[in-house]
């Protein structure tokens, strides 16, 4: 095995991950973006605590500040509901264990039974998979290191402060309700640029890994649309909710207009990086004008997801769109030369995805129609 290739397995089977740069920008970028979760992790633990010990008068108020910091931390993204039912998890956890620590006491016995109660309570109360977790934990936490019968139910009712808190947080000082719903869709915007540079490259190098691989992020850009989608379900739920919040509904609610022409978008991103990856293996001939045209379009996908990072719609690419339209339009692009099946699959692609990201900018589907019509020579040999 040559010095290169087993330079190559250390790195693949090496778990460590490796500081560069780059990552660790993206460790910054990461912080940044979640230094106001922290910070409301931290100021109502404090508070949540402060009130179990100085209002209810109990000494060792532990699960006040831990049911903030479960409550708020794993629900990030995900608010209001989930901080409810991780409150209601926590909860029924704690009440199920100081119940049994207080007639039972502590035991292996003891352990079995409780987390079985509890996990089967949590259930009935119509839990997710999160909640029955955490319903178990916290009653084996109980069971197991505070189990001191002494302050029995009192641990319950600090859950019920720590719940309170978050919930309270969640309303009225929520993470970024506008904020992330426009950054979840420049991303997936992001993404999907990339996947279309990568693909132009496959096509004009006829690199089939390339086009493979490209593929694959296609298909998981999925993943990508499924955060926006919930992101703009927390954004729409918390204006609704949260009196300080109230004004901007109507920009989550246009953000949420997006989600239907964008996974259109993604939808035939997928067949047209899939008709490459086929002309690559197949053999069959891609215009290079074709290829072109897919970076131009990743271009102004790019353009896009600057805009709404911005916070604007992204009206400007609307000339850009229509010009790409008005060339995909018929076989005459200007070096076109040889096509075949999957040629014209990929150039009938370019058309319907100009179509999708028009809608994206706030155009509606007739409008859209109007401008970009059906050609009949599209057909013509």
């Amino acid at each position: 095995m040559s010095s290169e290739v087993a330079g190559e397995w250390g790195r693949r089977l090496d778990p460590r991950p490796r500081l560069t740069k780059r990552s660790f920008a993206q460790r910054v970028e990461r912080l940044r973006d979640r230094a106001f979760l922290i910070v409301q992790c931290a100021v109502g633990g404090a508070i949540a605590w402060s009130l179990a010990r100085y209002l209810l008068g109990h000494p060792q108020p532990f699960f006040a500040p831990v049911t903030v910091l479960v409550a708020l931390g794993l629900t990030y993204g995900q608010r209001l509901r989930r901080v409810v039912e991780l409150t209601v998890g926590v909860a029924i956890g704690v009440l199920v264990g100081d119940v049994f620590v207080h007639f039972f006491g502590t035991g292996p016995v003891q352990l079995a039974v409780v987390v079985l109660c509890s996990m089967s309570i949590a259930v009935l109360a119509g839990a997710g998979g999160l909640m029955m977790i955490q319903a178990g934990v916290q009653s084996m936490i109980v069971t197991t290191l505070v189990a001191d019968s002494e302050y029995a139910f009192s641990r319950w009712l600090d859950a019920v402060v720590g719940g309170c808190v978050a919930l309270l947080a969640a309303t009225i000082t929520p993470t970024s309700p506008v904020r992330r719903p426009r950054v979840e869709a420049a991303r997936v915007l992001t993404e999907l640029a990339e996947v279309l540079r990568a693909t132009a490259t496959a096509g004009r190098r006829r690199d089939q890994q390339r086009a493979d691989d490209a593929l694959a992020r296609a298909r998981a850009s999925e993943g990508h649309l499924a955060d926006l989608r919930e992101a703009v379900d927390e954004g729409i739920a918390v204006t609704r909710q949260s009196p300080f919040r109230r004004r901007h509904n109507a920009s989550v609610v246009a953000i949420a207009d997006l989600t239907e022409p964008l996974d259109r978008a993604i939808r035939n991103i997928r067949v047209l990086v899939r008709r490459v990856s086929v002309a690559v293996l197949e053999g069959e001939p891609i215009p290079p004008a074709y290829l072109t045209a897919v970076d131009d379009l990743a271009q102004v996908m790019d353009q896009m997801a600057d805009e709404l990072s911005e916070r604007r719609v992204p009206q400007n690419v609307r000339p850009a769109l229509l010009l790409l339209a008005d060339d995909t339009a018929t076989r005459s692009i200007a070096g076109t030369g040889r096509t075949s099946l999957s040629g014209e699959v990929i150039r009938a692609q370019l058309r319907s995805i100009v179509v999708d990201l028009l809608m994206l900018t706030g155009w509606s589907y007739e409008k859209v129609r109007a401008e970009v019509p059906y050609r009949s020579d599209e057909l013509d040999d």
